[in-house]
């Protein structure tokens, strides 16, 4: 069965797979002791396809992983977003998911910004305010046309070393596509106007560009920043 491999994947794999060879060259049957890393290391990479959800106002999970508590917190500062609290959810990636991210919801990227930071590991609290971060600012819109702003943030893990974001401003995302990866266990936020109810719970495990995180359409949409 052929597995699609994600593009920033292939410079890893490739050096997996040389450390291999050369452990067999070296030390010759013993170089099977490395065959499980480069296996793990290209189903790491792995993108498969998704069936998204269409219609209606919904926002999906950016990431494959595990919820984690919920929260509400001001979203990242950077952002110009304002103080206002807001619903976060947050999602685990071990590193045994799927790490390609998807965006949440159709609409427009109004600002992108990155923060170099710590690597607390990801499942922690903590990691949503002192980890490196890419932050992106999507401009939805809810059932009655007013604006619904979201934000959607990439944060490094304990071993996670490159977070890559394929979003520019001024960008209109449609739900579900491809847009970053980050690599080897990490987490998404994805702050919502508290308006709205998330439609997952604490421990669920969700799929990137599947699992329905919210409604757009159910609330009123009014932002108060």
């Amino acid at each position: 069965m052929k597995i699609p491999i994600h593009r920033e994947g292939w410079p890893a794999i490739g050096v997996f797979a040389g450390l291999n060879a050369i452990l067999f060259l070296v030390a010759g049957p013993f170089g099977l002791l490395g065959v499980p890393l480069t296996a793990w290391c290209v189903w790491f990479f792995r993108d498969p396809e998704r069936a998204t959800p269409t219609g209606g106002q919904l926002v999906i999970s950016p990431a494959d992983g595990r919820v984690l508590p919920m929260a509400v917190a001001a979203p990242p500062a950077e952002l110009g977003m304002g103080d206002a609290p807001r619903t976060r959810i947050s999602i685990f990636m071990n590193v045994f998911n799927v790490h390609v991210n998807r965006n949440p919801c159709e609409g427009k990227v109004i600002a992108l910004a990155y923060r170099p930071g710590k690597f607390f590991n990801a499942s922690f609290d903590k990691a949503s305010e002192h980890n490196e971060r890419m932050a992106a600012h999507i401009r939805a819109k809810g059932a009655d046309g007013a604006d619904i702003d979201i934000a959607v943030v990439q944060i490094a893990g304990l071993v996670a070393r490159r977070i890559k974001c394929d979003l520019v401003e001024g960008q209109d995302v449609t739900r579900g596509t491809r847009y970053g990866i980050i690599r080897f266990g990490s987490r998404l936020d994805v702050y919502l106007p508290q308006n709205f109810a998330p439609l997952v719970h604490e421990g669920q495990h969700v799929s990137a560009g599947e699992t329905v995180l919210a409604d757009l359409a159910a609330g009123t949409g009014a932002n108060e920043d």
